[in-house]
């Protein structure tokens, strides 16, 4: 009987591919709405820090991936004992091998010793150039053509040379962090938070990038654990529709994530997933099959459908590459053991 057999076999291989962290082939993305409630299945750690004799380090957090050419390209935030912050590089061709595959510091690299973190990558079509955004303090970014060769990496430049007026004036005792940039057809969006409770929204036009972002305005606040960090912004399939993530704090301190859709980046947020309760990712909504590492749902991207400079996804399933760590951990936050999981959505309806 070939066609039980077959199934039987299908059945198989998606099951390895969700213990593996790796989606299954999906149709092509249509403007499908992305489901009101989630549920998640978490993997083990799938990547960890790689110290080396001169890179003592201790974390590795804030990724962002593309697939390209057959691999998978992870940047990411490190920590060392002295509490420096860096970035890293990883390449690989799927899940299994993301712990074993060789880091790159890029500290090595034209981006040079000091502070840089939060990383985002895309390649943005119109140059045909690879940008690796990161903040320096201020929102900076360093270019390529070519994402597999770490070393070619260009020195920082800034978006913007220094803190906008309408930050300043509520920043508080916050920070200036988590630089995020989507573009439409028209138009490129650089999405800020100041862990105190703003979302910031600068604009420039797809001609002029990656100049004249300007016009800072308030996208959205809160309360500082309501809207805290960690902004995502993400084109929905082949639709002008678009999901916002942001990270929140919990009643107990624990990271997890509230979600927005709009029909317009610049405006129009509606909640989604929006509560600690009900959030898009969290404590109260992510199982782990294999035994549970972390209780905190931080700073991570999407595994998106392209590389461009739209943030496209899949609308149907969602995956998620994430920062956890172990839940008995604690002390500086720059000493934090975060390592990097990765989510899967379940039961998604296509």
């Amino acid at each position: 009987m070939p066609a039980p057999r077959a199934r039987l076999a299908a059945l198989v291989t998606a099951a390895l591919l969700l213990v593996l962290g790796i989606a299954p082939a999906a149709p092509a993305a249509t403007a499908t709405a992305p489901p009101t409630t989630f549920t998640w299945s978490s993997s083990d750690v799938l990547i960890s820090p790689q110290p080396d004799a001169a890179h003592d380090i201790v974390s590795v957090k804030d990724p962002t991936v593309v697939r390209h050419d057959g691999k998978w390209h992870v940047f990411a935030t490190t920590a060392n004992t002295d509490g420096e912050w860096s970035l890293t590089y990883t390449s690989f061709r799927n899940w299994a091998e993301a712990d074993t595959a060789p880091q790159y510091h890029l500290d090595q690299t034209a981006i040079g010793e000091g502070y840089r973190a939060a990383p985002q990558v895309f390649y943005f079509a119109p140059e045909k150039t690879w940008y690796l955004i990161y903040q320096t303090g201020l929102p900076s970014y360093s270019t390529t053509t070519d994402i597999s060769d770490p070393t070619s990496w260009s020195a920082p430049r800034n978006f913007q040379e220094e803190m906008p007026p309408i930050v300043e004036e509520n920043i508080g005792n916050g920070y200036w962090l988590d630089y995020w940039v989507i573009c439409d057809d028209t138009m490129c969006h650089l999405f800020s938070s100041d862990d105190n409770g703003q979302l910031y929204r600068a604009e420039t036009s797809v001609e002029e990038f990656p100049h004249g972002f300007d016009n800072t305005v308030i996208a959205m606040e809160d309360t500082k654990e309501n809207l805290f960090e960690a902004a995502n912004v993400y084109r929905l399939g082949d639709a002008d529709r678009y999901l916002l993530l942001v990270e929140a704090i919990g009643a107990e301190g624990r990271r997890y994530f509230r979600s927005w859709t709009s029909d317009s980046i610049a405006e129009g947020w509606t909640p989604l997933a929006a509560t600690e309760s009900d959030p898009f990712a969290g404590a109260a909504n992510v199982t782990f099959p294999r035994g549970s590492w972390t209780e905190d749902i931080s700073h991570g991207e999407m595994l998106r459908s392209g590389t461009d400079q739209t943030m496209e996804i899949h609308p149907c399933r969602f995956q998620y590459l994430y920062q956890g760590m172990d839940p008995s951990a604690g002390g500086d936050y720059s000493q934090l053991p975060w390592r990097l999981g990765l989510l899967t959505q379940r039961h998604a309806r296509c």
